[in-house]
């Protein structure tokens, strides 16, 4: 589907950022995948044909033995190569020049690059004020350029912050312009693809037309099924698959019991009144609630959770009959996450729920038409597509859903407190207009009881805790800077609304050190 596409490759050294690397030039409109190094075979490299490469950074040192490499057949591609911390090291490694450790010149945190020699396109914009704020994290440093390169800015442990051999378009800059401590960053980006030739043709219009032919293609006159959860993810991709084939497909919504205040209600109206598509509602809350009842640890919830769905999806699937098919919504971080930097295991932070193991079950072959897709491209995606701008804009929501806001032992009246609490708190977050200003807002519940009082007597009920952050993609977070004002209102509201709660907290936790969800 993208062949026709100009395509940028990322070539991945194991940076934790190197996933802005992309969404940048997403927003320039420029398509863009990561490939970590290891798979960046000479065949690869063939067969993708990138117009531009970027090395990103990484944690290891191009002086020790062994450490990660480009093929050096990149800079034979004779297209533009921007080479990010790591990747500056290690282009100067590879063509020539010198780089050491230590001596004083490591530099972490921000920094300022001052300009050198003549004007540069890649900094068009840049050194306005005759210098430019970056984020620098680097041990070692480069202490002789390659044969080719000259110096274009200098920060005070950096002599080579940004180096460029012109008549090869190869560049190569030590701080790190994704992140949002170098302000300009962004336009570095831009100036880069513009050398490049990079038309800027990747829109939500022209991918929706693309996935559209590309499902038709895959499916051909198949049956597909889809489990639905409600969510912004699955619902779109479930919007686009209908628009491909119709009624060839036949979405499964299970409620688990574990969905907010009016959600199942919400999620069934959307799809029948709006999408006429086949739809199966499957209310399942006796069964997930009655294997839940009484159990406390997080991962024996998850994995309960995960079990059910895939036993009740199939069930309810066979009533389709000859599906070929299963339609997820996957997304482009979880396709790069699932490829592991080093080729080594992952540390599991927590179990995900998903249907894992189903289309294997079930002999399903799987169509993921957001695969290529960021969670932003998803919801502009989902907008071009014409669902509600209120359900494309919701804060994302956990497949184990309640469950996993609900510490400690899982009970029928617990939840219904916890949902009751949650609605609250989203509607005074909508009242006061901050909805869309957070990533993502809920209550959990907490194992605990609290002695208060209301009136005269004496109470002794569940503590809730508040949470909302602000992020990017949900790979760091801060919490959300409320004025005490709101805290105390929403507090009020809750303990007066809500029986069952008298005491309430607000989590101000960042990721890290916290994940955003409580379990």
């Amino acid at each position: 589907m993208t062949n026709i596409h100009d395509r940028l490759l990322i070539i991945d050294f194991g940076s934790q950022v190197t996933q802005l690397i992309a969404r940048r030039l997403r927003e320039l409109n420029v398509y863009c995948e990561i490939h970590p190094y290891q798979n960046v075979t000479d065949a690869f490299l063939a067969e993708f044909a990138p117009k531009a490469v970027i090395l990103s950074g990484g944690p290891a040192s191009v002086i020790d033995e062994g450490s990660p490499r480009p093929p050096s057949t990149v800079f034979d591609l004779n297209v533009p190569i921007l080479g990010i911390c790591y990747g500056q090291q290690v282009m100067m490694e590879v063509l020539g020049g010198k780089v050491e450790s230590g001596h004083g010149t490591a530099e972490f945190g921000r920094a300022f690059v001052t300009p050198e020699a003549e004007k540069l396109a890649l900094l068009d914009g840049w050194f306005e004020d005759d210098k430019e704020q970056v984020w620098m994290s680097h041990g070692d440093h480069v202490s002789k350029i390659a044969p080719g390169f000259e110096v274009y800015g200098t920060s005070p442990n950096a002599p080579f912050a940004i180096i460029a051999d012109t008549s090869r378009n190869f560049f190569a800059v030590q701080f790190h312009p994704e992140v949002h401590h170098t302000p300009n960053g962004a336009k570095l980006y831009e100036n880069f693809v513009k050398m490049a030739g990079f038309k800027g043709d990747w829109t939500m219009g022209a991918y929706r037309e693309e996935a559209i032919a590309k499902i038709r293609e895959q499916v051909g006159d198949a049956k597909v099924i889809c489990g639905l959860s409600g969510g912004v993810d699955s619902s779109v991709a479930a919007v686009l698959i209908h628009e491909a084939i119709g009624d060839q497909l036949t979405c499964v919504f299970v409620n688990n019991g574990l969905l907010r205040k009016g959600e199942a209600e919400e999620v069934i109206t959307m799809f029948r009144d709006n999408y006429n598509m086949p739809f199966i509602y499957a209310d399942e809350r006796e069964l997930f609630l009655g294997e839940l009842d009484g159990q406390s640890d997080p991962e024996t919830k998850r994995k309960i959770i995960g079990k059910l769905f895939i036993d009740v999806f199939q069930k309810h699937a066979a009533e389709v009959g000859g599906a070929k098919f299963l339609a997820q919504g996957t997304l482009y971080p979880d396709v790069i996450e699932s490829v592991s930097f080093s080729g080594g295991p992952s540390v599991t932070i927590k179990s995900h729920h998903n249907v894992g193991g189903l289309p294997e079950k079930m002999g399903l072959k799987l169509v993921e038409p957001l695969r290529e897709l960021f969670k932003d491209e998803v919801r502009e995606l989902g907008r071009e597509l014409g669902l509600p701008t209120g359900f494309i804009g919701r804060h994302p929501f956990p497949g184990p859903g309640l469950a996993i806001r609900c510490p400690g032992e899982i009970t029928r009246p617990k939840l219904e407190i916890l949902r009751e609490a949650d609605a609250v708190y989203i509607d005074q977050i909508r009242k006061h207009g901050l909805y869309d200003d957070i990533w993502q807002a809920f209550v959990a519940i907490l194992p605990v009881k609290t002695v208060g009082v209301m009136g005269d007597g004496r109470t002794y009920d569940f503590a809730c805790a508040l949470r909302a952050v602000t992020s990017v993609d949900g790979m760091t977070a801060d919490y959300f800077p409320f004025s005490h004002e709101f805290l105390g209102e929403t507090a009020t509201r809750i303990i007066n609304e809500v029986p069952g709660i008298n005491r309430v907290t607000y989590d101000i936790t960042s990721k890290p050190p916290g994940t955003i969800e409580w379990e």
